[in-house]
């Protein structure tokens, strides 16, 4: 969705959506509601904190490590480059060492999944995801944060665990759960903000990408 100079990468939560196999179901409910004669409209939220577009705080897959409440804004908040993914099946390196990625980067991968993973609640086995080589040299290269366009930067029943640490032990932050089907490869301003729950393993997000004219 567009708004403005404004790209909305981030999916819109409903009841039944799609979500990771062994993670709790989306469920909102309309507790209260003002065309029932309620004083006012209210709703209960249920889901797990990976749901839809959301982040992964190291603690998520690393014992004793930072919670999402203690992210730098940083990580987040500023200059990002997406980059398209051609490989039907997973991101390699052999695809990455072109773009000369460099430390510090916040960094996009937008494939194939951005166009059909979010157009069904039946949750998609083969997707595009990070090969553990991948992860090891963007690790290696120190970006600052990776996201992707499906529900995992692992394949499923893959390579999560072993993606997941090669990242977040290198101090990579990651966003899980975008939609980058309405955007083109380049480089963008970054505004993705999780919720602040303390003491999180991972929390919903809302993320936006505004265009940086080449040549500025």
């Amino acid at each position: 969705m567009v708004n403005g100079d404004w790209i909305d990468v981030s999916v819109a939560f409903r009841t039944g959506m799609v979500h990771w196999p062994d993670n709790p179901p989306i469920r909102i409910t309309r507790i209260l509601d003002m065309k029932h004669g309620d004083a006012c409209t209210l709703s209960e939220i249920s889901m797990g904190a990976h749901s839809g577009t959301h982040m992964d705080a190291p603690v998520h897959f690393l014992r004793g490590g930072k919670e999402l409440d203690e992210m730098p804004l940083s990580a987040v908040i500023g200059p990002a480059r997406v980059i398209a993914i051609r490989d039907p099946d997973r991101i390699r390196v052999e695809e990455l060492r072109p773009h000369r990625i460099r430390r510090g980067e916040r960094i996009l991968f937008k494939t194939r999944n951005s166009a059909r993973v979010w157009k069904t609640d039946v949750f998609i086995k083969e997707f595009v995801y990070l090969s553990t080589e991948a992860g090891r040299y963007l690790a290696a290269r120190r970006v600052r944060t990776v996201g992707v366009d499906y529900l995992s930067v692992g394949g499923y029943k893959k390579n999560g665990p072993e993606v997941h640490r090669a990242l977040l032990k290198a101090g990579i932050w990651i966003i899980e759960g975008l939609d980058l089907s309405h955007v083109r490869p380049g480089e963008y301003d970054l505004i993705c903000l999780p919720l602040k729950i303390a003491h999180s393993d991972g929390a919903p997000a809302r993320a936006v990408l505004r265009r940086i004219p080449a040549g500025t």
